[in-house]
């Protein structure tokens, strides 16, 4: 995602400080867990998209080490208002991870994907929401 999109990572920052915090009553063989989904935008300002072989050696390089047991990557076709007030169209991944750890053993990991994929990609934000679910398999 590009300048301009303060408003959604605060919005994102709400909902992971709200939704972490939510208790959950699961029914068995459901267990508690939280579900993280980040949304990596793929333009980049001057140096067009992030290609897949880009994607798939930050995946490898990344997520997949902080992650080994298992995530889902889905094709996304965001949008958002910049900030010149125009609607802006991208192509998008969305990460989904879930877990069943406490936000302690999870947070810097998360944030270390999201500070590379930033730093990787010269973007300025990645948009994270996670929420509480019941989870199993």
């Amino acid at each position: 995602m590009k300048k301009g999109v303060a408003v959604p990572a605060l919005l994102g920052a709400l909902l992971l400080a709200s939704g972490s915090a939510c208790a959950q009553s699961c029914k068995p063989p459901l267990v508690p867990a939280t579900e993280i989904d980040l949304y990596f935008g793929r333009t980049r300002v001057g140096a067009g998209e992030v290609s897949a072989a880009e994607w798939d050696r930050f995946l490898a390089d990344e997520v997949t080490p902080r992650f080994p047991n298992g995530l889902s990557v889905i094709d996304a076709a965001g949008q958002y208002r910049a900030s010149a007030g125009q609607l802006v169209r991208e192509n998008s991944k969305l990460l989904v991870i879930v877990v069943f750890d406490p936000p302690a053993m999870y947070g810097e990991k998360v944030q270390a994907i999201v500070e590379g994929y930033k730093r990787r990609f010269e973007q300025l934000s990645v948009f994270q929401v996670e929420r509480a679910v019941c989870a199993g398999g």
